[in-house]
């Protein structure tokens, strides 16, 4: 498969489930409220969404990109981050 084809594919999966995510924000409704899609509807969109993972899981190992992304909390470290002291431990020495 082409680069061009991966990449439109790619495209389109993320389009569709930021749509299908869209819808699913507009219709959520308050805790004991009845949802206005019906369960059957509710379970179509489960299974949209779980494809839709799958196939972009695929494509992004066909690729050869890390498949292991999970999404982060921006305050969250990262592995690659450490700490820096602003101040300077007191001398060792110091013990009166």
């Amino acid at each position: 498969m082409s680069e061009s084809k991966v990449s439109m594919e790619a495209r389109i999966l993320q389009a569709v489930k930021l749509t299908l995510a869209r819808v699913i924000k507009d219709t959520a409704t308050p805790h004991g409220m009845r949802h206005p899609l019906s369960d059957g509807t509710i379970e179509d969109l489960r299974q949209c969404l779980a494809l839709i993972s799958a196939r972009e899981r695929e494509l992004a190992e066909a690729a050869g990109q890390p498949t292991e992304a999970r999404p982060r909390f921006s305050n969250e470290p990262t592995r690659e981050s450490s700490v820096i002291r602003f101040h300077k431990n007191p001398p060792a020495d110091d013990k009166d």
